[in-house]
């Protein structure tokens, strides 16, 4: 009998130890200053250049932490590394995962990643760091410098639809594995979080690790509260063991 498919469905939470905030948690962005969501949204992203500006210098002061993988991320990578087959399906667009080892062909990014940067107009692509280059230098909404486009990360922002491949991805793989971790995800945002009912319902043992309660709690078959840098690599240590 081979090794199971394991899927992991990673929210926020996976990156707060690596120095990413959490938006929705209890300390979460959202909550502390609720109108730092237009800040990832498209409509008042495109709209206001006041918006855009104060979503650079929040970029700006993410990155200029140089966030580095965790003991989650790390976990799920050696995992992958010991002979288990892992799919990674991340909310996340911080790159983490392909940081700590995983191959970038077994993570789907739902919602895009902040590492690239792409123009409205033209759709022309750039590395994150050039654009924050010049930020630093003075230019608090830089244009593109192909068509003087609007540029934003290339993630999907909130009034943005998700790449319909990357879901077709996620949902069969979500369809398709034998185990599907959900970490560190308030399992609130769709249709990502539906992910974690079609695993349920297609057979495979559903886990949760988060601090707080979700909606799809009632189907879990394990749900763990504890801290996701100690809780996750105890946890993939045992199913390791267990399909070995």
């Amino acid at each position: 009998m081979g090794k199971p498919l394991v899927a992991v469905f990673s929210g926020a939470g996976m990156s707060t130890d690596s120095g990413i905030p959490d938006y929705r948690g209890p300390q979460g962005l959202w909550r502390r200053e609720p109108d730092a969501e237009k800040l990832v949204t498209y409509a008042y992203y495109m709209a206001d250049p006041e918006i855009r500006r104060r979503s650079w210098l929040m970029r700006a002061e993410v990155w200029a932490a140089a966030p580095r993988p965790n003991a989650a991320h790390l976990a799920v990578a050696e995992l992958e590394r010991g002979g288990t087959p892992v799919r990674v399906i991340t909310q996340n667009v911080d790159g983490l995962h392909q940081l700590a080892g995983m191959p970038a062909r077994k993570v789907f990014e739902l919602h895009g990643s902040a590492r690239s940067v792409v123009c409205t107009a033209c759709h022309a692509r750039t590395g994150l760091d050039e654009a924050l280059a010049r930020v630093a230098a003075g230019e608090p909404d830089p244009a593109c410098t192909a068509c003087g486009g609007i540029l934003k990360t290339a993630t999907v922002m909130f009034g943005e639809r998700l790449d319909p491949e990357v879901l077709a991805q996620a949902v069969a793989v979500a369809k398709g594995c034998d185990v599907f971790l959900a970490v560190g995800s308030t399992l609130q945002v769709q249709p990502a979080a539906s992910l974690a009912g079609m695993a349920a319902e297609a057979g495979a043992r559903l886990v949760i690790v988060n601090a707080e309660e979700t909606p799809y709690d009632a189907l879990a078959d394990e749900i763990v509260r504890e801290p996701i840098g100690t809780a996750l690599p105890a946890l993939l240590a045992r199913l390791s063991a267990g399909a070995a």
